[in-house]
């Protein structure tokens, strides 16, 4: 029974709903699609370099090979569907967008191993053993179970071979490396929901009014900025729902599908300071975010009548009377898709 205790308690303190992740997994998959062309571009680099040379010195060669296809196949897999997972139900997002992160983990894993065992090469299979723990670490958003039994498998398969070529002093310090590793991982989702809970305390007093005019109020005042057009981009953000935008995408939006990026880029930077200024000045986190040239907002960080309506909350559809942030020509579309569902509804 105490046992049972004990891991229920583990439980709730390291849960976190899938639904609640969401912001994350989009984190995730953005930062796959940079991490993913890097490596590979190296794969096939190497693997070209290797076939090359082998007609030369065909000896040994193949498990080279083997060795950097591995990284050219699942990089090139995880790039792809990072790419057309953009889009996905809020429910499923963390682990959809997390799924390549895991592929792209255990491939490196296994080449680790495979550089130690079969490539004869210890020192650099170890060592790519831990900058991949570490780079995940700091990098990724992930349940650590799937991490821990990845480290663990990994960590047990070298410890006869760290023992052979290290002695015992090395094995000790590589068993201990991967404790601090997985402890790191678990204090780490402990963070990650500390940071959600703010996040709901937060949303009771952040609130975006989407039917009729958009209105985005924080402890009950209208949120105001320098700039008109930065209301209208957080407008714009929040009927994407979490979905990132890039710089093309939101110039077209604010200024018309003929605008040039060049001449509006800096306007656009221009928005992007103001509203961080204002949020900022509101003590307003982790709500609007900016990543490598995409932004969105955080949908668990705001109440929104259009989120709740997307849910199916029966107040929120009873309520919605065939108007969607009146003032943009941009959400007239959606208006007319809102009445359709809201009848259907009713």
């Amino acid at each position: 029974m105490k046992i049972l205790d004990f891991f229920k308690s583990l439980f709730d303190l390291y849960y976190i709903p899938a639904a609640n992740l969401a912001d994350f997994g989009e984190t995730n998959r953005k930062r796959l699609l940079i991490l993913s062309p890097i490596l590979f571009i190296f794969g096939l680099v190497d693997f070209i370099l290797i076939l090359a040379v082998s007609f030369y010195y065909p000896s040994n060669r193949l498990f080279v090979l083997i060795y950097f296809g591995m990284f050219t196949i699942s990089s090139f897999i995880v790039f792809t569907y990072s790419l057309k997972i953009k889009n996905c139900p809020k429910e499923k997002a963390y682990i959809l967008k997390t799924i390549p992160f895991f592929v792209l983990f255990y491939v490196v894993l296994i080449a680790a191993l495979y550089s130690f065992f079969i490539l004869g090469k210890p020192f650099n299979g170890f060592l790519t053993f831990n900058l991949t723990c570490f780079i995940a670490l700091l990098t990724f958003s992930f349940p650590p179970l799937p991490f821990f039994l990845g480290v663990i498998a990994a960590t047990t398969c070298m410890v006869p071979g760290l023992y052979r070529n290290f002695g015992l002093g090395g094995t000790a310090d590589a068993v201990l490396t991967a404790v601090i590793i997985i402890c790191f991982s678990f204090y780490k989702k402990r963070i990650e929901k500390k940071q959600i809970l703010l996040m709901k305390k937060q949303k009771n007093t952040l609130e975006a009014k989407t039917f009729g005019n958009f209105t985005l109020i924080y402890e009950d005042k209208v949120v105001k900025f320098s700039r008109t057009k930065s209301n209208e981009l957080i407008a714009y953000l929040i009927y994407k729902n979490g979905s990132s935008s890039n710089t093309k995408e939101l110039i077209s939006v604010l200024w018309g599908d003929q605008a040039d990026s060049a001449r509006y880029g800096n306007n656009l930077r221009n928005l992007i300071v103001d509203i961080k200024h204002s949020l900022n000045e509101l003590e307003i986190q982790n709500f609007f975010i900016a990543e490598y040239n995409n932004f969105r907002i955080n949908p668990e960080a705001i109440k929104c009548d259009y989120y709740d309506f997307l849910a199916g909350d029966t107040n929120a559809i009873n309520t919605f009377a065939g108007e969607f942030m009146n003032q943009y020509s941009w959400a007239e579309e959606s208006a007319g898709f809102l009445e359709m569902k809201a009848l259907k509804n009713r």
